[in-house]
């Protein structure tokens, strides 16, 4: 079953270490950039935190440099368009932490789901 309703990147990157799926999601996440043409040096042993922390980094410095960039990895990583309306425009730190949600939660599902359906 692929939960949906995390309430925050803490609880769902702690869910992803619970069930083990962990390092599979960081492997999804530096393919993902990696197709988008985003350098980004994610390693498995990467706590939790860090990686939250990391990839909120990254974001921030798409969104007020290479906007574009971060529009296609958001197309790359396949962020649903509605899960934006929900997003509160506040700061751009803001907005990169709850994008950060978003890409972890829908990352995470492409990682249960293959988990599920592939042999």
């Amino acid at each position: 079953m692929i939960p949906k309703n995390f309430p925050n990147s803490t609880v769902l990157l702690q869910h992803a270490n619970q069930k083990q799926f962990y390092k599979k999601l960081v492997q999804q996440l530096q393919k993902d950039f990696s197709l988008a043409n985003i350098d980004i040096a994610l390693d498995e042993n990467l706590s939790p935190e860090s990686l939250k922390t990391l990839i909120h980094e990254k974001l921030y410095h798409l969104l007020l440099e290479r906007f574009s960039e971060y529009l296609n990895l958001l197309y790359v990583i396949d962020v649903p368009e509605k899960a934006f309306k929900d997003i509160s425009m506040t700061d751009v730190v803001e907005v990169a932490e709850q994008v950060t949600f978003l890409i972890l939660k829908r990352e995470l599902e492409k990682v249960l789901w293959k988990n599920k359906y592939t042999p």
